[in-house]
């Protein structure tokens, strides 16, 4: 039995109480202020962005919204927690219930969420960089988190590692959170716990802690599982605590014993004032709502008649689907298009490290040399290969006086494709014979060379037409 809790930090430019900046990679200590450093006399405001992104996702997670609101002090002491306390929605959630429906093996199952709450970060504690000392960093230290629980209702490290892939996809698609797991904007403790067939109650949960990628989230549950089934089955007991993941050993080990919530003391913060979401605002939220990827994926099946396969990859990411969606709404091209943005645009987007609508093209631009490529004045393989590196390289020219100064415009002319054709099947007599003899496959190889002899400028569509005109004659 899996459950997972998703610390997800939020994509606004200041800190949950205060106005201290959350830009990643700044020099230690210099995104603090009074208030993140917990100075006496200093006190909290609510950064609203926070309260509006969360209901965000929970509306995306058909969540249920709670309407009134208050924040508690959840006491621990430990270097990095300048205040002796995280500020905390524990116990009054943003987000209650809701579910995530993910795809395993052809099957659709839900997966159940327990809430979704908004608490601010810790600081950084340094362990390598002294050799006596540890170092603490504040400059995290109150930046606006959601803390996203599911049910403990995965019962598989794929499941959960395809549950954080759609979760991440979602907070992406929504501007919740960058997804960034090496930033560490993304992290996730997994609970795990086992079982035997047939049995309703929970076992003993371990938490592993802090994991920062989907890969080591994985392979961490796969661990801990094994060692959990070793345990019992060697008649030892399972003990409740926190453990960490080596990921270059690929094993969990023992931090601490497992501290019960009692431990914490929550009370409500004293110097935040409850509050409450209004009718207004809560309309003004499901308002500004995007389409959901699920949403879009049907419209691309539906209206632009893609394969579940095309619609599901390019609504991976909503900034890349709506400039598929600026390109065919210019061309109409809807399967070309997605050819050209699946093959040779996500290729050169994945050498050179951007995204599609970071290209140095526009979707205008773009959808022309589509077109020029669909109307048969060039190959695709001219188009991709030598038209569009050309254009990504020093500026957007016009399709047809760019394949003219390349030369790579298709020779349509009649008598010279039946010439190449002719050329090639009288040089290759025995190949010839076996074709008729049934080796309807050999097709390609006569198409090949006819390509070569034209200097790949022939039109393939109309040689093939040719070559079987000229093969089948008895």
């Amino acid at each position: 039995m899996i459950g997972l809790e998703v610390h997800a930090q939020l994509l606004t430019r200041s800190k949950l109480f205060c106005a201290d900046s959350i830009a990643f990679g700044a020099e230690p200590n210099t995104q603090v202020s009074p208030i993140s450093l917990a100075h006496p006399g200093t006190l909290p405001v609510i950064n609203r962005s926070v309260i509006e992104l969360a209901i965000r996702l929970g509306l995306a997670l058909d969540c249920q919204i709670a309407r009134d609101h208050y924040f508690a002090r959840k006491n621990y002491f430990y270097p990095d927690l300048p205040k002796g306390y995280q500020v905390s929605q524990h116990a009054a959630p943003v987000c209650t219930r809701g579910y995530m429906p993910l795809l395993i093996e052809g099957k659709t199952i839900n997966v159940e969420l327990n809430r979704i709450h908004i608490e601010e970060d810790a600081g950084k504690s340094i362990h390598d960089l002294e050799e006596d000392y540890t170092c603490v960093d504040l400059n995290r230290a109150g930046t606006p988190l959601l803390e996203i629980v599911t049910e403990p209702c995965l019962h598989s490290a794929a499941e959960a590692s395809a549950f954080l892939t759609e979760l991440r996809t979602l907070l992406r698609w929504t501007d919740v959170c960058d997804g960034n797991m090496e930033e560490g904007s993304m992290r996730c403790d997994a609970n795990i716990s086992i079982r035997p067939v047939g049995e309703s109650s929970l076992g003993t949960r371990v938490e592993v802690k802090n994991l920062n990628s989907i890969r080591n989230v994985k392979k961490a549950i796969e661990f801990e599982i094994d060692r959990l089934v070793w345990v019992v089955e060697n008649g030892e007991t399972v003990i409740q605590e926190t453990r960490s993941f080596d990921a270059d050993k690929g094993t969990t080990f023992a931090l601490r014993s497992k501290e019960e919530a009692e431990d914490y003391r929550y009370f409500p913060e004293p110097d935040l004032p409850p509050f409450h979401v209004s009718d207004l605002q809560l309309a003004a939220i499901k308002e500004q709502m995007p389409m959901l990827p699920g949403e879009m994926e049907q419209v691309f099946r539906d209206e632009f008649q893609l394969s579940a396969y095309d619609a599901s990859v390019l609504c991976n990411d909503r900034k890349e689907a709506l400039f598929y969606q600026e390109i065919v709404a210019d061309n109409k091209l809807y399967k070309a298009t997605a050819n050209w943005i699946l093959g040779p645009l996500k290729a050169y987007c994945n050498d050179n490290g951007c995204a599609l609508y970071e290209l140095p093209l526009t979707a205008v631009q773009l959808s022309s040399l589509i077109a020029f490529a669909e109307s048969g004045k060039v190959s695709f393989q001219a188009a991709s290969s030598r038209m569009l590196p050309e254009m990504l390289a020093n500026g957007y020219e016009a399709p047809g006086t760019l394949a003219q100064r390349l030369n790579v415009l298709q020779e349509t002319d009649d008598a010279a494709m039946r010439e190449w054709v002719e050329t090639v099947i009288g040089s290759m007599p025995d190949k010839v014979k076996e074709y008729r003899s049934g080796k309807k496959a050999l097709l390609g190889l006569f198409a090949g060379q006819v390509k070569k002899l034209s200097h790949g400028k022939a039109d393939m569509q109309l040689v093939n037409t040719l070559l079987e005109e000229q093969l089948n004659k008895v």
